[in-house]
């Protein structure tokens, strides 16, 4: 991180002043911008709060989307305002992330809570020692099955927040694309792996897919769960990025993990052991709202669904390797070559298919995953 200058920084620190002196009714002074290296399309910046007449925090975290130049663009960044309003609105302690102080969506600026002194959840989970490796993974599965319990049976408070933000007629974006990899991945594979899709399994890929728009174990979701996108820091597991933020089947975000990451190349070793501790502890602390889960069978039946789905999705985006896609995530701190990460992909898919007793997917996974290894 490092002090920067740049006029687009002035811009986004002056549009911040303006917006908080509108809100509070008295001059608010912001000096000291640090980049804290946002992605292509923003720029997320910490500053200091040099005049503080209403007892704002003494640094805050300032986003700032780029030019709107589509509907998805403008759906992205209305997204993750009512995400962050409603994840603000639940008890401190259940809350997954920086609180929301501010927006503005003619400057698309988002002014949140600071949440300090942090260490990338990346660089743990990238060390050589075994038990921090195994310790980090279990305490995020632990902080989504929190952010879960917290938010069951609210769905219709945030879709109350989308109507407000004139965002319910927007699509769910992933959802779309998700069902676009449904259509599009056995042709894929067929053509580039020479691998064919059984109708069973084409079957259980559709039937996954729908656990986006429905499912039985629904709850509020970041989607984004990249390494990049989440911190520790002394109140435990935090998630940043709401661009993606909705309800979904919460095994969907349990098994984004399990299979690593399948939005971008990041990619960590995960032994059956530690994808059974972190479903393990994900289950402990959702289970009193979902008993069914207690079944070791029902578990695993759903895992191996939703991380199909997401490895379909994931194929879907890396496999024809177009480099717009593949440039935005390969500078990720734990990227690794596309193949190599939708290899262990369908391994692990395999491996959790295998356990629920799902023969047809789990040949077709094996099958994949020694093609790509090939």
């Amino acid at each position: 991180m490092t002090a920067i200058l740049a006029d687009p920084v002035s811009e986004v620190v002056a549009a911040a002043e303006r917006l908080l002196t509108r809100r509070t009714g008295a001059t608010v002074t912001l000096v000291d911008p640090i980049d804290l290296g946002g992605s292509g399309r923003t720029i997320v910046l910490r500053v200091r709060v040099a005049e503080n007449p209403f007892s704002l925090p003494r640094t805050l975290v300032l986003k700032q989307y780029g030019a709107v130049e589509a509907q998805g663009s403008e759906n992205a960044f209305l997204r993750e305002v009512v995400s962050y309003q409603f994840a603000t609105a639940l008890a401190t302690e259940s809350r997954p992330g920086a609180e929301l102080l501010a927006s503005d969506l003619p400057s698309r600026l988002l002014v949140l809570t600071d949440l300090g002194d942090s260490t990338p959840f990346a660089e743990l989970v990238g060390k050589s020692d075994h038990d921090t490796v195994t310790n980090t993974l279990m305490a995020m599965a632990q902080a989504l099955g929190r952010m879960h319990a917290a938010t069951v049976g609210r769905e219709e408070d945030f879709t109350a927040l989308l109507r407000r933000a004139e965002v319910a007629h927007y699509d769910d974006a992933i959802a779309s694309q998700v069902d676009a990899a449904v259509e599009s991945v056995p042709q894929l594979l067929s053509d580039m792996l020479g691998v064919t899709v059984s109708d069973e399994v084409r079957a259980v890929a559709s039937r996954a897919a729908k656990l986006f728009r429905s499912g039985g174990f629904r709850a509020f979701s970041s989607a984004d769960l990249c390494p990049d996108n989440i911190i520790v820091n002394d109140e435990g597991v935090r998630f940043l990025d709401y661009e993606w933020g909705g309800f979904r089947d919460a095994l969907l975000d349990i098994a984004y993990a399990r299979v690593s990451f399948p939005g971008c190349l990041c990619s960590i070793e995960l032994s059956q052991e530690r994808a059974d501790a972190m479903a393990d502890a994900w289950r402990a602390e959702v289970v009193g709202m979902w008993p069914a889960l207690a079944d070791d069978d029902v578990l695993a039946a759903r895992l191996a669904e939703a991380e199909l789905i997401w490895v379909w999705f994931s194929t879907w985006m890396f496999l024809p390797g177009e480099g717009e896609r593949v440039a935005a995530v390969r500078d990720h701190t734990l990227s690794v070559p596309r193949i190599e990460a939708l290899q262990r992909r369908w391994a692990q898919v395999a491996m959790s298919a295998e356990r629920a007793g799902n023969a047809a997917v789990a040949h077709h996974a094996t099958e994949v995953a020694a093609r790509l290894a090939d």
